[in-house]
């Protein structure tokens, strides 16, 4: 089970994941993130995989299989130098509005979850990750690189910033659902009791 929650959190990771920071998240000893993670390591290596995780110091990352670069760097090559889709421009745009802001918000406004888009955002240089050591959660931004690319010189020149940084109803949206969402953990407590 814990293999598997690693395995998770590598693959929408977007950047390497130390040890410690894992073992915050499944509150988990040291040691046994360490073993599980070796574990993953060679288990992956061996079934020869188009994924791999690699260790590098006292850090974990989910990447490509290296046999599989060049069919990688081509995808990623249209993916970084294309057109943005549609998705990924209503993500772009939540976060420039409404930055910083954590992956768990920006999935709850669009509905989907956005790990895929954010990385593609990340690797176009567009957005970048800031992490909140107090709340240990990470939160992204526009990069200078985007503002520049729009020919504005702050963020806050977006057309209509103000208001739509300030509106609070997608606060609403996201405290409504995160009272549902714990409602119906309450509803599936009470049924498991009963």
């Amino acid at each position: 089970m814990l293999k598997s929650k690693i395995e998770s959190l590598l693959f929408i990771s977007a950047k390497p994941m130390a040890i410690s920071q894992l073992s915050v998240l499944l509150k988990a000893k040291k040691e046994e993130i360490k073993k599980a993670g070796d574990e993953l390591v060679l288990e992956y290596k061996e079934t020869k995989r188009g994924v791999q995780i690699i260790k590098n110091g006292n850090k974990f990352q989910m990447v490509s299989s290296s046999e599989n670069a060049r069919v990688v760097q081509e995808f990623i090559k249209d993916e970084t130098t294309g057109e943005l889709s549609r998705p990924s421009l209503e993500a772009l745009t939540i976060i420039a509005y409404r930055g910083p802001i954590s992956k768990i918000d920006l999935d709850r406004i669009r509905g989907v979850n956005c790990a895929l888009i954010i990385r593609n955002l990340l690797l176009r240089g567009l957005v970048e990750a800031k992490t909140d050591k107090v709340k240990k959660e990470i939160y992204y931004t526009v990069t200078f690189d985007f503002i520049r690319f729009l020919g504005i010189n702050d963020v806050k020149e977006l057309a209509d910033y103000e208001r739509l940084h300030k509106d609070d109803t997608i606060d609403r949206v996201l405290l409504d659902s995160e009272q549902q969402s714990n409602k119906e953990k309450k509803e599936d407590n009470k049924d498991k009791v009963e």
